[in-house]
């Protein structure tokens, strides 16, 4: 199977050697139940099918369980379709209903017929999408078409009372044909608290993009200007229904469970990385958001067999079943249900574009996740030992390259790129391959370490990590012991996986930068070592009244001693 499934999630099945009912993509999505076609086959969500993914994923909530609260129960959508409480959804399409914050009640006489919004580059214009239908905007009055001869409301909705048989004007038809400045570009991230989420926004508010950072935590840097926090669940679909309102791109960069002990929350990761996933998918159809792009892993295609200078078409998905750690597996049914959800029609008119970027680990000043971590571990000698071979290669990605690998496919989802990454998969790395070891030597250095010399062979340190899982998930309700490494890092470092970027070179007009690793060890040094502190007023101050202290305690002694020569002395000083 390739990595952009064209046609059903039969094939994703089929592929994966199981059938549908068994596959956890189709029980993400709904299954055959919960999404049908435009053939009617009710094989999922298909580019160009029609189909609306099924919501309902409540906070907690694992996929497959059902439907929650709100969930949009949809077959699908065709033209003139409807967006009320009881709406007919096309002809020969059923029906179904769409509640929602919001909502209404369907199209009404006169509603404008609302384009596309798909910027330019650099520019944030409007361009018309051919083919987009009539839309009823919520909350907004409705705009006569030209010729169509209804007055203009007051915001409430037309009444057919109210048709005119007169002309408008000629100076008010040239009023309104004057061009308008085109808005201003809105962006959603996301996992904005994050590292590789924050750094993304803070570069899209250069450009003057408007940006919104949505996440759990809040950002532990200052908040450029141009940017917006939204403190919220990915999981909660009416705080992602309020976020999404306005917003021309998504950027779906939250995940859970990369490494360590987060690696074994199962639960946690499911309704994360699936659950939210589903739910960020189905707002954007409900919103009418044009574009979204989504943060995958190489480790959608690796799960321990060796890869070298994979590409996008050759390399299929790592079957879900063999997958060894919840991570892998449920970015990889995410990434499939993203690419399946490519062609959806949007809710009022316009197509649903996504695209898929697979980075390998990221690195960069400041960078919180990997880099402290393994620091850490070199500082209580725990790295004293290497395994794998020496000619194990891996790839590596900077934060900015792949901030600028973010930037581009956003670009390429739009009408002015011709669409060229709707519905694609992009690898996206260094272009440089290296062995973990030898990489991390700038940081052994740094640190004042020598760098591991013992080497151990790479079963027993499996074993090990097979064990330090085991013993994590058996004590959890009694204390938490982290696992040193797990199996899946473990085989990380000692199996090759390395990709090519041509695709994404080709297609985005990607072009990494060059960035050494010792820089960012740098920087990680400088902030994490205690700075001297400085002769101070205050520090001067607080050695004065010491010294007065010590003075009075003098006096004192003097006195209940009963030296009166000194008494005296001191008096007359």
């Amino acid at each position: 199977m390739k990595t952009n499934p064209a046609g059903s999630s039969l094939e994703t099945c089929r592929a994966a050697g199981q059938g549908e009912k068994g596959c956890p993509v189709c029980q993400a999505c709904g299954g055959a139940s919960g999404l049908g076609s435009a053939s009617g086959s009710g094989s999922g969500l298909g580019p160009g099918s029609g189909a609306v993914l099924e919501s309902g994923l409540g906070p907690g909530a694992v996929p497959g369980s059902g439907p929650g609260p709100g969930a949009v129960s949809v077959t699908g959508l065709g033209p003139g379709a409807s967006s009320g409480p009881t709406a007919t959804l096309g002809p020969a399409l059923g029906a179904g209903t769409l509640p929602g914050p919001g909502a209404r009640s369907g199209p009404r006489p006169g509603a404008e017929s609302v384009p596309e919004l798909v910027p330019q580059p650099g520019a944030g214009t409007s361009v018309p999408q051919p083919g987009a239908g009539p839309v009823p905007q919520p909350g907004a009055g409705p705009v006569p078409q030209p010729g169509a001869g209804t007055r203009r409301g007051s915001g409430a909705g037309s009444h057919p009372s109210e048709s005119v048989t007169a002309p408008e004007p000629v100076l008010q038809q040239k009023t309104q044909a004057k061009p308008t400045q085109a808005p201003r570009q809105k962006v959603l991230v996301t996992g904005g608290g994050g590292y590789l989420g924050f750094s993304l926004g803070s570069s899209l508010a250069k450009r003057g993009i408007s940006v919104i950072l949505l996440d759990l935590r809040r950002p532990q840097w200052p908040l450029p200007s141009g940017t917006e926090f939204i403190q919220a669940d990915v999981r909660d679909e009416d705080a992602l229904y309020q976020a999404f309102q306005g917003v021309d791109c998504v950027f779906h960069v939250a995940s859970y469970g990369m490494s360590g002990a987060e690696k074994l929350q199962k639960q946690q990761i499911e309704s994360i990385n699936v659950g939210g996933t589903r739910l960020v998918i189905n707002v954007c159809v409900r919103r009418r958001v044009p574009r979204l792009v989504y943060t995958s892993t190489v480790n959608v295609t690796f799960g321990g067999k060796p890869i070298e200078q994979g590409d996008e078409d050759s390399v299929p998905y790592f079957p879900l079943d063999k997958h060894m750690d919840h991570y892998s597996r449920t970015k990889a049914i995410a990434d499939q249900l993203t690419l399946m959800a490519n062609g959806t029609p949007l809710l009022g008119g316009g197509t649903l574009r996504t695209c898929v970027l697979r980075p390998p680990g990221i690195y960069g000043p400041e960078e919180q996740r990997h880099l402290p971590r393994v620091a850490s571990h070199i500082k209580k000698r725990l790295f004293m030992f290497r395994f794998g071979d020496r000619r194990t290669r891996m790839n590596w990605v900077h934060v900015q390259n792949l901030v600028q690998a973010h930037m581009l496919a956003a670009e390429a989802l739009t009408m002015a790129k011709g669409y060229v990454a709707s519905g694609q998969a992009y690898y996206i790395n260094d272009g440089e391959s290296v062995n973990l070891f030898e990489w991390m030597a700038p940081l052994f250095e740094r640190l004042g370490y020598s760098q591991p010399w013992i080497w151990v062979p790479t079963s027993c340190v499996y074993l090990t990590a097979a064990l330090m899982e085991f013993l994590h998930l058996a004590l959890r309700p009694i204390c938490t012991i982290p696992p040193l490494l797990t199996r899946s890092e473990v085989l990380s470092v000692a199996v090759t996986h390395t990709f090519q970027i041509a695709k994404a070179r080709a297609q985005l007009g990607y072009a990494p930068d060059k960035f050494s690793f010792a820089d960012a060890v740098e920087r990680y040094v400088q902030a994490t070592t205690p700075q001297p502190r400085g002769f101070t007023s205050l520090t001067l101050l607080r050695l004065l009244l010491l010294l007065l202290g010590l003075l009075g305690l003098l006096g004192l002694t003097l006195h209940f001693l009963g030296l009166h020569p000194l008494q005296t002395a001191v008096q007359r000083l």
